[in-house]
């Protein structure tokens, strides 16, 4: 039995008055989606509990099956390991955004895309002037980087489970005045945002990019906090073995923790002009090494994120071209196959931000019945089948319990 499972992060959306009352995904051209979805089953899935953070983070936790109660502790940690960065038992890591906040309303959670290379010299300019043995900080991809604290041994922690941040693209074009840390630690979260504001106004980095006419990167926003977490390996809950194929360092992470190999695409950037044609063909060629492979696809999220229908609508229909199209062939050519196409959770264009709620799936394959249904979310939520509790979704997709 082969395994394919694609994630267009966040496509899932409420009806748009610019789209005729359609949702980015009813309007987009995606025959390879819907006949996922004709030749097998649609329904709907809840990644993300109501208690817990409308994110990413518990979103594919969940969707990969693990009990978020039992699993989470931290969007940073996640990313942590997929560096490959170790975490002690006093240890903790902490997202670490490059943000542009200006009169205290959040205006591009992304430094206008800041490049990774500028990312890493404000983020060494920061470490040096904090000079703090505990505090490290990581540069990662663009605007998406990370503290790390490292305890000291009979030391007590400063932060804990009731240390509250915010994620940054949660506040788009929103003030971000009640939504600096709280709770144990934020004291030195806080301190530590501020710190860098000054640091980063007169650093030749931002004077350059104001010149180009690019936003400034005017302080880290450090939120996403978390120890070090332990998942049981995906093989010894399934029977199979996996391997990633993402260009964001929370699938990243993930995928190792999970004990999945990684697949990097050259020319995936996590954003609108990502490489869907190599996503597609690294998927097709992986199929045949591997039992599960998975290809997540951030554009359709960004997209959300800057409130672009438009660009969300071209990046569904890159995915189905590029992505489901070619994987669907592929697998087409096995005996036994399964394909599964989800999102994490919905990001609608109208907020702009994450929310909870029921997504959309559609699956086919070996075992599974054609229902002759079309992928959206009016189909999904129109099927008698859906998992109130997401983490169950897995099992069912794995062992053919349809």
């Amino acid at each position: 039995m082969k395994y394919a499972i694609i994630i267009p992060d966040g496509c899932s959306d409420f009806p748009l008055p610019e789209l005729d009352n359609r949702t980015p995904l009813e309007a987009a051209r995606i025959p390879a989606m819907d006949q996922v979805a004709a030749q097998g089953l649609v329904g709907q899935t809840d990644n993300v509990p109501a208690h817990l953070p409308a994110g990413s983070e518990v979103a594919n936790m969940t969707l990969f099956g693990y009990d978020p109660d039992q699993y989470f502790t931290g969007r940073a940690p996640i990313e942590a390991a997929a560096q490959g960065i170790q975490l002690g038992p006093d240890d903790w890591a902490i997202r670490c955004n490059l943000v542009t906040v200006q009169d205290q309303i959040m205006v591009d959670f992304t430094a206008d895309h800041i490049s990774s290379a500028e990312a890493t010299e404000l983020l060494t300019a920061m470490s040096a002037a904090v000079s703090d043995p505990r505090l490290e900080f990581v540069p990662g991809v663009s605007y998406r980087n990370l503290l790390i604290y490292r305890g000291r041994p009979g030391d007590a922690a400063p932060f804990s489970g009731d240390t509250r941040t915010r994620a940054p693209h949660d506040l788009t074009d929103l003030t971000v005045v009640n939504d600096y840390p709280r709770g144990p630690g934020s004291d030195l979260l806080s301190d530590l945002m501020q710190r860098s504001v000054p640091i980063f106004e007169s650093h030749p980095i931002n004077i350059a990019r104001q010149s180009s006419g690019q936003r400034p990167c005017t302080n880290v926003w450090l939120w996403g906090q978390g120890g070090s977490p332990s998942l049981p390996k995906f093989s010894d809950k399934y029977g199979v073995q996996g391997v990633m194929i993402t260009a964001v360092d929370l699938l990243r992470g993930l995928a190792s923790l999970m004990g999945w190999s990684r697949i990097e695409v050259e020319g995936a950037t996590g954003y609108l002009d990502t490489n869907y044609a190599g996503k597609g063909q690294a998927a097709v060629a992986a199929l045949d090494e591997h039992d599960v492979v998975c290809v997540h696809v951030e554009a359709t999220d960004e997209a959300s994120h800057e409130g672009r229908y438009d660009e969300k609508i071209k990046a569904l229909e890159a995915i189905d071209t590029h992505v489901v199209a070619p994987v669907l062939e592929k697998l087409r050519s096995f005996d036994e196959y399964r394909m599964l196409v989800l999102p994490d959770h919905p990001t609608p264009c109208s907020t702009k931000k994450h929310s909870h709620g029921m997504v959309p799936l559609a699956v086919c394959g070996s075992g599974i019945a054609a229902s002759g249904a079309s992928y959206s979310e009016t189909s999904a939520a129109q099927s008698p089948l859906a998992f109130a509790k997401g983490w169950e979704m897995m099992d069912t997709f794995i062992r053919g319990k349809w």
